[in-house]
């Protein structure tokens, strides 16, 4: 009875309904990036050469660190780690994201957009939030890091404007 009841609400074969309620699964990239994340650690955040972005969503719980080293004579990012509590797609988006900086100039990564690692991954549309928070975690390494070297240039400015007047 309750088997000819669904088919006649659903409208819909127990075939269909078998394929609707299958697991979806994670793609293969994900996968791999959650079982060997790349460049997980961190560095001293109180070192000069060191942007950190920490970013969170509220909704789902994910909280992101990715930190950028940088080369100041060349302003290229030398390296990059990630520390993440979160979902598979949180790691994975992290991953991706400290793979994509280095190498790469300040200004570029702020090109990276949560759609090319949402793409890159195969994020489904529920788990866009968390190529969000590695976009939004890179500009905001970013900011860190420019935040503490305009810091130290006035502080180094300063100290000279002292020397000078003494």
């Amino acid at each position: 009875m309750l088997r000819l009841v669904s088919k006649r609400i659903l409208g819909a074969s127990r075939e269909v309904l078998a394929l609707q309620i299958l697991p979806r699964f994670y793609h293969e990239r994900v996968v791999d990036h959650y079982n060997n994340p790349r460049n997980v650690g961190s560095f001293d955040k109180n070192d000069p050469t060191v942007g950190t972005g920490l970013v969170g969503a509220p909704a789902c719980g994910d909280v992101m660190k990715l930190q950028i080293k940088i080369d100041e004579k060349t302003g290229k990012i030398v390296d990059a780690c990630f520390k993440t509590f979160g979902c598979g797609s949180a790691i994975a988006s992290s991953s991706v994201a400290t793979e994509w900086v280095k190498g790469k100039q300040m200004e570029e990564v702020l090109s990276i957009k949560n759609t090319e690692i949402a793409k890159h991954l195969s994020l489904p549309p529920v788990k866009l939030h968390c190529s969000m928070l590695a976009e939004d975690a890179i500009k905001a390494a970013v900011k860190d890091y420019e935040a503490k070297r305009a810091k130290s240039t006035s502080t180094e400015s300063t100290s000279e404007e002292k020397v000078a007047t003494a």
